[in-house]
C-alpha cells in the first residue's frame, strides 16, 4: 500500500508538500497539487483520516445519546443534528441508552476518552450534576431547558405548547382529561410541565387519569380501552403515534377529543390537532451551538395545529 513518502518520490516535491496537499493547505501552487492529486490516483493512495484528524486534535466524529433510536421523536431530532453535519463532514454516531443511566455514563466515559469531539443528549437517563461532571473533557449539548453554569442547551418551548393546547382542549368543552405520557413526572420534567398544567387547568383532573408508558401507536391502542373505563372527555398525547392508536381504540366509539405532539405525518391523515416543536430545528441548532466556542441557551418556538380537516 503506498505511503506519503512513495507519493513524494514518484512526484519529486517534498514529503511536505504532499502533506499540504492531503491536507487540503490552502496556499498551494494549483499546478503541483494536480499533479500530486493524479500520482494519488494512479498509486489508489487513500489518506488516513483518522491520523489527520488527531493531529488536529479532533475526531470528526459527535455521538447523539438518545434512548431509542426507532422512536418519531429522536429520529427528528436526529434528522436534523445529520442534516447540519453532514456538510460540515462529521459522522454523527447514535447512542442508545433505553434510559439506563450506565449506558449513558459509558458514552460519556468515551467523550472523556476523546472518542467524540462532543455529544448531543437528547433525552438524560442521568442527572444534571452527573452529566456537569464531564463538562471538563468535552462539549457538551444537552436538549432539555435546565440551566448549568458551562452547559450549552437547546429545548423546545414545552411550557407554551402545553398551555396553549391545554387551554384549547378547556375551550372545547373539556372535563374530564387523560394524559398519556413516556416517564412519569418524577423522571421527566416535560411529563411534570403536563401534568402541573392539567392540576392548574382542570379541576376534576384525577392523577388516575394519566397512562404511563405510552411511546408508540400500540401503547395508544392498549390506553383506550384504560381511558374508557374512566369515562374521560379529551387526551392530551405524547405523541401523534400514540394519539392515532387512541383513535383506532375508540373505533366503536366515538373517542374523545385528542391532541398530539410533533405533527407527523399521520395527524394530518386522521386529521387530530398536534403540536409541532420542530424538531429538527432543534436538532440543527444542537449541532450547531456544539461546535461554537460560547456557552448558548437557545428555545426552539413551536406551532399549535387546532384543526386539519
Amino acid at each position: 500500500m503506498a505511503n506519503i513518502r512513495d507519493i513524494a518520490k514518484r512526484t519529486g516535491y517534498s514529503v511536505s508538500m504532499v502533506s499540504r496537499v492531503i491536507n487540503q493547505h490552502p496556499y498551494v501552487d494549483e499546478t503541483k497539487r494536480q499533479e500530486i492529486l493524479a500520482v494519488m490516483k494512479e498509486l489508489n493512495y487513500v489518506p488516513n483520516h483518522t491520523a489527520q484528524n488527531l493531529s488536529y486534535g479532533k475526531t470528526k466524529n459527535i455521538g447523539v445519546i438518545v434512548p431509542f433510536v426507532n422512536h418519531p421523536y429522536y429520529e427528528r431530532i436526529v434528522k436534523g443534528v445529520t442534516q447540519a453535519a453532514f456538510p460540515e463532514q462529521y459522522k454523527v454516531t447514535l447512542l442508545p441508552t433505553n434510559y439506563d443511566p450506565a449506558a449513558e455514563r459509558s458514552y460519556l466515559d468515551e467523550l472523556a476518552a476523546k472518542s467524540f469531539d462532543g455529544v448531543i443528549i437528547a433525552s438524560k437517563a442521568n442527572s444534571v450534576e452527573v452529566i456537569q461532571e464531564y463538562l471538563p473533557y468535552g462539549k457538551i449539548v444537552l436538549c432539555e431547558d435546565v440551566t448549568i453554569e458551562g452547559l450549552s442547551t437547546v429545548f423546545v418551548d414545552r411550557k407554551g405548547s402545553f398551555a396553549e393546547a391545554l387551554h384549547y382542549m378547556k375551550d372545547q368543552g373539556v372535563k374530564r382529561i387523560g394524559v398519556t405520557l413516556g416517564r412519569s413526572g418524577t423522571k421527566s420534567n416535560n411529563s411534570k410541565i403536563a401534568l402541573d398544567f392539567c392540576e392548574a387547568l382542570f379541576p376534576d383532573f384525577d392523577p388516575r387519569f394519566v397512562k404511563i408508558g405510552c411511546q408508540d401507536g400500540e401503547d395508544g391502542l392498549k390506553a383506550a380501552a384504560f381511558f374508557q373505563g374512566h369515562k374521560v372527555d379529551g387526551i392530551f398525547s405524547n405523541g401523534d403515534e400514540v394519539a392515532a392508536g387512541l383513535i383506532e381504540g375508540y373505533k366503536e366509539q366515538q373517542p374523545p377529543l385528542i391532541v398530539g405532539q410533533e405533527n407527523l405525518f399521520i395527524s394530518r391523515v386522521m386529521g387530530f390537532p398536534t403540536i409541532d416543536h420542530q424538531l429538527p430545528l432543534c436538532g440543527k441548532r444542537a449541532f450547531e451551538i456544539l461546535l461554537a466556542d460560547e456557552i448558548q441557551r437557545i428555545k426552539i418556538p413551536y406551532r399549535f395545529i387546532q384543526n386539519q380537516k
